[in-house]
Formats: C-alpha cells, sequence, structure tokens
C-alpha cells in the first residue's frame, strides 16, 4: 500500500526571503531553488538538497501539497520531482485531479459550510467594520470560501486577534496568524478531510504530514504521524500531540529536515 504525504507547503516546505532563517555565516548558507515567481519576481525558495528529497518523495509515495492557498496561487509554484496527482487547496475547498478541481468534492464542501457556520458575508462584514486601516493593508476573500487580511504586524494590537477568535468560534469559524496574514476560516473547511479522501482514493493506508500553522492542527492530528518546525504558530503556542515530533531546525533548514523525515516514513513501506 501507497504512504500519503501530505505537506503545508508555506513555511513548511517552502519560504520566501523573509521566512528563511538563515542564522549562519554567509559562505556557510545553503545553495537555494527559487519554486516561485511572482510578477517576475522570484518569491518562495527550498534548498537545493530539499529539492532532491522532494524528487525523490515524489517518486516514492503519494505525494499531496495541502495548502490554504487558492488555486491560482498554487499553481504559480513550481516544485521539483514529479507533478503531483492530487493537491489540496483552499485549505479543503478544492481537491485537485491531475491539476483540475473535483467539482463533486466542492460540493460536499459548500453544502457543509452552509449548514454548520455563519455565511463568509457576516465575516468579511465584521473585518471591514472592526480592522483598522492603520494597520490593515488589504482584505482578500479566498475562492469564495474564507476571508483574510493582510497587515502591518507592527501596527498590529496585540488583543485584536484574539478578541476576533472568540468572535469568529462563537459563529463556527477559525483564525489563524500566519506572518503579515489573519485568516478567518470554517471550522468545517479542514486539509484533513480532503486528505482522508485523497487516502480513500489512493488505497493508503499511512498517512503522514507536516505544518507550521493552527490550521495545520487537523491535518497533523489525522496523520498516523506528523511533523512541525520550530517556527511557526504551532511552535510559539507549545502545541503537541502524541503522533507529533516538534522539530528544533528553523526556518528553510526545517524544510529539509521534515523531507528526511518524510522519505524515512515512506521508504519501509517499498
Amino acid at each position: 500500500m501507497p504512504v500519503l504525504v501530505a505537506s503545508d507547503l508555506d513555511r513548511t516546505l517552502i519560504y520566501s526571503a523573509a521566512a528563511l532563517g538563515l542564522t549562519m555565516p554567509d559562505p556557510r548558507a545553503p545553495r537555494l531553488l527559487c519554486v516561485e515567481v511572482y510578477q517576475s519576481k522570484p518569491l518562495s525558495y527550498m534548498t537545493e538538497t530539499a529539492a532532491r528529497l522532494l524528487t525523490d518523495l515524489g517518486d516514492t509515495a503519494v505525494f499531496v501539497p495541502t495548502t490554504t492557498r487558492t488555486r491560482t496561487q498554487y499553481q504559480r509554484i513550481n516544485l521539483p520531482g514529479p507533478p503531483p496527482k492530487y493537491a489540496i487547496c483552499a485549505n479543503g475547498g478544492h481537491l485537485l485531479v491531475d491539476g483540475v478541481s473535483d467539482p463533486a468534492w466542492h460540493a460536499r464542501v459548500t453544502a457543509r459550510l452552509a449548514d454548520e457556520c455563519a455565511p463568509l458575508a457576516e465575516v468579511q462584514e465584521h473585518l471591514l467594520r472592526t480592522a483598522d486601516p492603520v494597520w490593515v493593508r488589504k482584505h482578500r476573500i479566498a475562492e469564495d470560501l474564507f476571508a483574510y487580511l493582510v497587515v502591518e504586524r507592527e501596527l498590529l494590537p496585540e488583543d485584536w486577534v484574539k478578541e476576533l477568535a472568540v468572535w469568529a468560534e462563537n459563529r463556527g469559524w477559525t483564525v489563524s496568524l500566519q506572518g503579515r496574514k489573519i485568516y478567518a476560516v470554517p471550522g468545517p473547511l479542514t486539509k484533513s478531510a480532503a486528505v482522508r479522501e485523497i487516502a480513500r482514493r489512493t488505497g493508503a493506508d499511512v498517512t503522514v504530514a507536516a505544518g507550521d500553522s493552527l490550521l495545520d492542527a487537523d491535518l497533523l492530528l489525522a496523520a498516523d504521524r506528523g511533523w512541525r518546525p520550530g517556527h511557526g504558530e504551532l511552535a510559539d503556542s507549545g502545541w503537541t500531540a502524541p503522533a507529533v515530533t516538534a522539530l528544533p531546525e528553523r526556518g528553510v533548514l526545517a524544510g529539509e529536515r521534515i523531507l528526511r523525515e518524510f522519505l524515512q516514513a515512506a521508504r519501509p513501506a517499498l
């Protein structure tokens, strides 16, 4: 049976220049491979070593990129290795098969959201009304499924995100702060549900996963084994779980370590 490897992307496998976390002397810094270009500029990277590991992983396991990015944002990424047959975008709202969203899956997700949580319009109105233009740079709606803000972190009031999280929880929504983005996501919109569907389709009886944010917690809990890097929302909060290993590595080198762990988990099944 194949091993299913479900991994978050941003700040787990790929890193912006600001998130690289290169603390070593410059001559000892790892060689980097650009894996995303946006508006003709390089945007995201992994080490060349991580790129080789990911190529090996694609030949060894069912590798599933599992991201909160929209489909358009995901399709900017050019990962090394064989193209994944499956990918998860919009935090589980879209299940891509050979790059195309599965309409039946998307319909199931949207029906569940309509039944179980407050509508997106209510959350959007609350964000527009309560978020201060002094520190908000952008209001965004993603795939008509969830909302996020791009903010100036140094100006963001410390308690605002906590107050938003309480307000959202009472309406069936989850809040996550990742870098300069504040996400408001419906509670039933989860990566783990989409991963379980892919496991069913592929016949995988073992799932391993990695992620760094609160929106990855359900994914890590659903996996047989999981890893989180030494940075990010989960690390900052001290989040742990019995089958999840908290790695000490931070920044782009954490991506290398995670891929080594994935390969070690996948190869005994060969």
